[in-house]
């Protein structure tokens, strides 16, 4: 499971019938560095199945692959990225500075 930001959302105008009633995200997986706000730590664009009506700004938990289909079990479904909660919350070790600071 990752951590991704929501920044966008996709409007289909067809879809698979096993896909109606959920909404389709744009997010970028952040790794630490981009949970602290360094843009390096930010990944490229991925589309995700959301059906908790996650906004843009959000911060999500995605599964991926087949464990993006497990809510649905025993019914399976096209999707390669499930929305499976929104964060409220992530708090991060502070960061370890290495080496002297002295002058």
């Amino acid at each position: 499971m990752r951590v991704a930001e929501v920044i966008g959302k996709v409007t289909l105008s067809q879809a698979h019938a096993d896909l109606k009633g959920a909404r389709w995200l744009v997010a970028v997986p952040l790794t630490v560095p981009g949970l602290r706000g360094d843009a390096r730590g930010r990944g490229e664009p991925f589309i995700v199945y959301d059906e908790l009506n996650a906004g843009a700004g959000a911060r999500v938990a995605v599964s991926e692959g087949a464990e993006a289909t497990a809510p649905f079990h025993p019914n399976v479904k096209p999707i390669d990225a499930y929305n499976a909660a929104i964060l409220d919350q992530i708090d991060l070790e502070p960061e370890i500075q290495t080496g002297s600071t002295r002058e």
